[in-house]
């Protein structure tokens, strides 16, 4: 039998079930700036495909009858990376002024003491979602001492 050579896996994109493909699809295209590349619009197959710079990041699928369950076995939080604090403090002004629901107030450390940090929300079905950055959240606070803020929100 031949080995066959393993590559290194990356995340490719992440697709979510919603109840409202319209209303989702305006939070992350108009809060998180994702552009739609694709949709279908077909009863009882509605899609959007969400991205940037033509790649896929997002699929919305409108297939689900209730909201994001957090004790449900499946998805934890979706994170997405910025490149500098200042992105996530302006991501934070437009979230709320869009009256965004926050799990934490301000920008927020990963633990105590940790360079890295963010901000974490919920999107209109209750998905918890996160925007952080590696560095430059020195000093943050963080909401609990001795565990990851993104595991318990």
């Amino acid at each position: 039998m031949t080995a066959t050579t393993v590559g290194t896996l990356r995340t490719g994109h992440v697709g979510l079930n919603v109840t409202d493909l319209d209303r989702s699809l305006a939070f992350y295209r108009d809060a998180l700036d994702f552009e739609l590349l694709g949709e279908g619009k077909e009863d009882g197959r509605r899609f959007a495909f969400l991205g940037r710079d033509g790649e896929l990041v997002l699929t919305l699928w409108q297939q689900a009858d209730d909201r994001y369950a957090p004790r449900a076995a499946g998805l934890h939080h979706l994170a997405f990376s910025a490149g500098a604090i200042e992105e996530v403090r302006a991501y934070e002004d437009r979230l709320r002024g869009l009256g965004v629901d926050f799990a934490h107030e301000g920008v927020v450390a990963h633990r105590e003491g940790a360079a890295s940090g963010g901000i974490f929300f919920h999107d209109p079905d209750g998905t918890r979602l996160e925007i952080s950055v590696p560095t430059g959240a020195e000093g943050a606070p963080a909401p609990t001492a001795d565990a990851p803020t993104c595991g318990f929100f």
